[in-house]
């Protein structure tokens, strides 16, 4: 077993089928790492003066695309 698999967030992600919204790098790295595919992950990449934008952008891909982020590694910024 991975170590991300014990972790008690991918746990309840899983179980839950939820998405995991998250500022962490590290999060991405241990992700890919680890070969993980079966979760879902969305990180947030901005500066405190982007706030309102990525919170509009992340409502936006959440309204518009949520079913598709299931299983998937997503990031956001103001760029793309």
């Amino acid at each position: 077993m991975h170590f991300i698999y014990s972790s008690p967030l991918i746990k309840l992600a899983r179980n839950l089928k939820r998405i995991i919204l998250t500022e962490d790098k590290d999060f991405g790295e241990w992700v890919f790492a680890h070969n993980v595919k079966d979760i879902g992950v969305v990180f947030l990449c901005y500066r405190f003066t982007e706030t309102k934008i990525i919170i509009e952008l992340l409502l936006k891909l959440l309204d518009e695309k949520k079913e598709e982020l299931f299983s998937k590694f997503t990031t956001i910024t103001i760029k793309k």
